[in-house]
């Protein structure tokens, strides 16, 4: 028998429909936020992620799938998304309109290699948002809010955990102090964190294995470190997010698994902490990638992990069942079917030739709400029967006015 590979999953029943619901929502705020949506290619140039993403990232260093084509070229699967929308921010010449901000969203398949767990897949979906072209405090209060409020329409208890990153400068400057510190423990801490103090130090302090360890709790504290207008610009943020409404908790250690952030980060948590989602600011990843510098923020979410946590009471219901026995009643079924649908009624009937009785077991195993009860006798004098399969009632409805008598009761 052939088998899924390790790390993917077939999405059916319950699962589908929230990941509907999910993709409904997110199209829906999306839209009323005026961010117009993109698909890029599910591989890229292999150099694209390690410019973008970062060679000292997790994620480039352990989990991409990487891959030879015939024709010799190095590709990736995609295992975010920011590099690819930016990369076609650079190609598409978008920049050249800085009138107004560029607001994109996906929602797409991405491909990491790692150990699979709950919420976590080698196959997994996201979406997100990107907005570029400025670097106003309120696009980064707008770009969190939306974040936040999909997640709160999917009715999810989520808190912002924000952090300041700061400049590039600030950042340079705490390093130095922060390595001094760890220099003196890293031997107690693990083995990716002995790695990452060479690499990227910053990554140490959102270990998950040593996240609670004193070495960590006691480290410098990187808004010690920042300039004045890097605080500033920090705290309108927070403002701005006050005024929208938004549950927010200033977390010092934390400051994502991707290289390319700078500034505000944040990361969207349950009350379990376990993260759902987040982003940042990214004001030198388009330079990095070769075009000019544009100051740019987003987000993305795991719709695997939003599933997960969502609440199984999603809707299944169909409207109206048909049920039919003879040839002439399944013909009449078939117009009534079309006639339905077109007026974006729900509907279903019996494919299988089953008798009355198991057609009424199946209407129930769909619960339908309304029962059409075709028979020769009412057909023959205008008339279709139908039931509320909720109430038990039952009437007879002229055949011409099925259509709007059923539209007025579901």
């Amino acid at each position: 028998m052939i088998t899924k590979p390790k790390g993917c999953y077939d999405l059916t029943g319950v699962d589908a429909k929230k990941y509907q619901k999910i993709v409904d929502i997110v199209n829906a705020y999306a839209k009323i936020y005026n961010y117009k949506y993109i698909r890029t290619p599910l591989f890229e140039s292999t150099e694209l992620f390690k410019r973008g993403v970062g060679d000292s990232s997790d994620i480039v260093q352990k989990e991409t799938y990487d891959f030879i084509d015939r024709g010799g070229r190095n590709y990736t699967l995609r295992p975010e998304g920011t590099a690819g929308v930016v990369r076609n921010f650079i190609e598409d010449k978008l920049y050249g309109n800085q009138t107004s901000v560029v607001k994109k969203y996906y929602i797409g398949s991405m491909y990491r290699y790692e150990r699979p767990g709950l919420g976590r897949n080698r196959e997994f979906t996201q979406f997100g948002v990107e907005a570029m072209g400025s670097d106003d405090p309120l696009l980064d209060a707008e770009v969190i809010s939306l974040s936040y409020n999909i997640l709160k329409e999917l009715g999810l208890d989520v808190t912002v955990k924000i952090n300041n990153l700061g400049s590039p400068k600030d950042r340079e400057n705490y390093k130095k102090v922060l390595v001094e510190y760890l220099d003196k423990h890293i031997n107690n801490l693990c083995e990716d964190c002995q790695k990452r103090i060479k690499i990227n130090p910053l990554r140490i302090l959102d270990c998950k294995v040593d996240s609670d360890s004193d070495i960590l709790k006691n480290a410098p504290i990187i808004s010690d470190y920042l300039d004045k207008l890097s605080t500033e610009r920090f705290n309108q943020i927070l403002n701005y997010l006050d005024y929208l409404d938004v549950d927010y908790e200033i977390d010092n250690n934390l400051v994502r698994g991707l290289d390319y952030y700078d500034y505000m980060v944040y990361e969207l948590k349950l009350s379990s902490s376990l993260a759902l989602g987040g982003g940042g600011r990214y004001n030198h990843l388009v330079s990095t990638l070769g075009g000019p510098e544009v100051p740019c923020v987003g987000f993305a979410c795991g719709i695997e992990r939003i599933i997960n946590v969502m609440e199984d009471n999603i809707n299944e219901d169909i409207d109206v069942y048909i049920m039919h026995i003879n040839d002439e009643e399944k013909y009449k079924a078939n117009i009534l079917l079309q006639d339905l649908r077109l007026n974006n009624i729900i509907c279903d009937t019996n494919f299988m030739n089953k008798s009355l009785k198991s057609q009424f077991k199946e209407a129930d195993n769909m619960k339908a709400k309304i029962l059409i009860i075709l028979n020769s006798d009412d057909l023959s004098k205008g008339l279709i029967t139908v039931k509320d399969n909720i109430t038990k009632e039952e009437v007879k409805v002229p055949e011409d006015e099925i259509i709007d008598y059923i539209l007025g009761v579901i």
